[in-house]
């Protein structure tokens, strides 16, 4: 039962799936991938390839190439331990595969190896994986509408981003943000992004790091009243980030978003109850009504 139920939930969403991996960034990374792969089997290009078998068949991997693609698979099993999404697990193969073909073409040619790792730097600088297009209750700010946003209402609570559209992390961390907020928005809780990568000002004054070698994207920062109450991924005294996984479940723990979303819905009601019912003019106060009937009940007492 254990295996049949991912393996149901695979089949569930394979049209999604199949459709998503015929986007021509994934075609063109998946041909790049398997380019060793077909240039060792196709015949008539394997034969006038160098091997180090024993039996010189040269259209087989050697014992080396078998040895560095195990060692591939190993680092993509270890990385896809910690992988939330699809993307994420993709992506994973489609890097190390990258990696580990480089190494195969220097090792077997150096002018195929350079000619690869060309294609490779090409395809990197030219090719963007896909954005995440899909429905989400989101507000992107800029740098100078974040503060403002933030400090107009303190009743509204705010779970904003911080997050760079280089950083894979958060191209992949996209779909799972905006599945909370179409689960949690409400008018007393609202989930925003902002593009520290873009606005560099932002970065420094909330003390995200923007660097490629940070780990620090995607941050999560909820705010209450205008101030930073927690965020995660935290962050040491060495100003170093702590490794923490962005699953929707861990997210919904650690910021308690049901029941932030539950003292939101009594913010939804006042704000209805000020608009159907709008405040009374002074000469129709209850307080003058109150007086009317003292006065009523000391002329009573005086009969």
């Amino acid at each position: 039962m254990a295996l049949l139920t991912p393996l149901f939930a695979f089949l569930y969403h394979l049209p999604q799936v199949y459709k998503w991996l015929l986007k021509p960034y994934y075609v063109a990374s998946l041909f790049m991938s398997v380019a060793f792969l077909a240039v060792r089997k196709t015949p008539g290009i394997c034969d006038h390839l160098s091997t180090q078998r024993e039996d010189g068949n040269s259209c087989d991997f050697d014992w080396r190439e078998v040895e560095i693609l195990m060692f591939l698979s190993a680092i993509v099993m270890m990385k896809n331990r910690r992988a939330i999404t699809v993307e994420q697990h993709v992506g994973n193969i489609i890097l190390f595969s990258k990696v580990a073909n480089v190494i195969l073409f220097f090792r077997l040619d150096i002018r195929m190896g350079l000619l690869y790792l060309t294609l490779c730097i090409v395809f990197l600088m030219t090719c963007k994986p896909p954005l995440y297009m899909g429905p989400e209750y989101i507000k992107y700010f800029s740098d100078k509408t974040i503060d403002e946003e933030l400090d107009r209402d303190t009743r509204v609570t705010w779970i904003v981003e911080f997050f760079a559209n280089w950083s894979p992390e958060c191209q992949s961390f996209a779909s799972v943000y905006a599945d909370l907020s179409l689960k949690y928005n409400c008018a007393g809780l609202k989930f925003g992004k902002v593009d520290i990568g873009r606005y560099g000002e932002v970065s420094k004054k909330y003390k995200v790091s923007a660097s490629p070698l940070s780990k620090q994207l995607p941050s999560l920062v909820l705010f209450q009243g205008g101030k930073e109450v927690m965020r995660r991924p935290q962050v040491d005294k060495k100003g170093r980030a702590v490794s923490w996984s962005f699953t929707e479940e861990n997210i919904i723990r650690e910021f308690n978003l049901n029941e932030l979303y539950q003292k939101s819905k009594k913010l939804n009601k006042a704000k209805a109850g000020q608009s159907q019912f709008p405040p009374l003019p002074e000469e129709e106060e209850p307080e003058q009504e109150g007086g009317s009937q003292g006065e009523d009940t000391e002329s009573k007492k005086d009969k």
